[in-house]
């Protein structure tokens, strides 16, 4: 263990824990700030942040500390690493971190599953016994998925021309354009600005289809972000009949544009979404999603920084902006058309609560939902519910 790249590596995690700041982009901006470091180099420091953030309550419990350098020091016994005479912390030693791992087991859930206890108590509150499952999922390290752009080529075209760069990707079952790569992988850099393939989580693939969306059709993506979500309905249409992606951060839709041109998708067209944008497209939509902002809670595996930053007011505010966007946004859609609404949460509050409000309201037939769980699927938490306005 080289002594810059452990001290990097704490750097890192105290920045996240006392800066608050977001662990994908530490992470990148301490990369990009030290250019020679090697894969081997960066691969360390890596599994170092992601999992020292990951179980911080459990690596504080086995330390006896909430000290950075303490919970690195732990993290790097469960990696099969000796702690170095020269990192010095504050905390138990390893002979006594062995027997507390094992002590770590009649803890609290809260502590084993390493979570704040007041995510305890509402995940439990709203799941019930299924809870139990479902965080330990998502304490799991998340393989890298990807869709096939089928703009450009087909899935086994795809798999093909990554097997030339030496990337290996076997299909997901049951999701026909999703492969899936070898844990610890990664899709290098320069093949991202292909086009080819997108990153997208195998939950996340489950979400467009459900529109129905066909070529030719008129489709609103009301909350597109960057828009992996849309660049699949482009997929789905064939290119065929307009796609309005819509969101309230031009920086997002500056995003798409240009992952729109890599994709060779045609069809969309960006706005951000406003009283004056609803009063133009009032009637439009023949298919409309509304990708809601949500606790995020069902990417875990991928944000494992998110629990920490994550605090009951935020939960309570994008509730109130879910209910909100399904007051608004339907009349966008025309009578017989279709409504999407997904999440990326776990909470029934944020599912099938908000979505019984729209229902209770009237004007809408239920169709189906579909869960996505990360217990029983492996991947992201999903959830998405089909609605036809009357």
């Amino acid at each position: 263990m080289h002594r810059i790249l452990a001290e990097a590596a704490a750097t890192v995690v105290k920045s996240v824990f006392k800066e608050h700041k977001v662990l994908d982009h530490a992470l990148a901006a301490a990369f990009e700030e030290n250019p020679k470091w090697g894969r081997r180099d960066r691969s360390f420091i890596a599994e170092t942040v992601f999992e020292v953030v990951r179980w911080r309550r459990s690596l504080s419990f086995v330390a006896d500390s909430e000290e950075t350098k303490a919970l690195c020091a732990i993290q790097w016994l469960r990696m099969g690493y000796e702690i170095p005479a020269w990192w010095t912390y504050k905390g138990c030693s390893a002979a006594e971190a062995a027997s507390r791992e094992n002590d770590l087991h009649g803890q609290p859930r809260a502590v084993r599953e390493s979570i704040p206890d007041w995510l305890d108590d509402l995940g439990a509150a709203e799941l019930g016994a299924s809870w139990d499952a479902e965080i330990h999922a998502l304490n799991q390290r998340a393989p890298v998925y990807l869709r096939a752009n089928t703009l450009k080529q087909s899935r086994e075209q795809a798999m093909q021309w990554l097997a030339t760069h030496q990337v290996d990707a076997r299909p997901v079952d049951g999701l026909p354009d999703a492969l899936v790569l070898a844990p610890g992988k990664s899709l290098p850099k320069p093949l991202r600005s292909e086009g080819r393939v997108e990153i997208q989580d195998a939950g996340s693939q489950i979400i467009a289809p459900l529109t129905g969306a066909r070529p030719g059709e008129r489709v609103i993506d009301a909350c597109s972000g960057a828009g992996g979500k849309t660049l699949h309905l482009a997929a789905l249409m064939n290119n065929q009949g307009r796609i309005h992606a819509l969101d309230v951060e031009p920086r997002k839709l500056n995003e798409l544009q240009k992952r729109s041109k890599r994709a060779g998708a045609t069809i969309i067209r960006t706005g951000i979404i406003d009283d004056a944008a609803l009063r133009d497209l009032e009637g439009m939509a023949d298919r409309l999603l509304i990708d809601a902002p949500c606790s995020g809670l069902g990417t875990l595996k991928r944000q494992p920084d998110l629990k920490w930053r994550l605090k009951p007011a935020a939960i309570e505010r994008v509730r109130s902006i879910q209910r909100e966007l399904l007051e608004k946004h339907p009349a966008m859609l025309r009578a017989g058309g279709t409504l999407v609404y997904a999440t990326c949460s776990v909470l029934r509050s944020e599912n099938q609560g908000a979505v019984q409000g729209l229902l209770d309201k009237g004007g809408f037939e239920w169709v189906s939902e579909h869960p996505v769980s990360p217990a029983a699927s492996g991947f992201d938490g999903f959830y998405a519910a089909v609605l036809v306005k009357r």
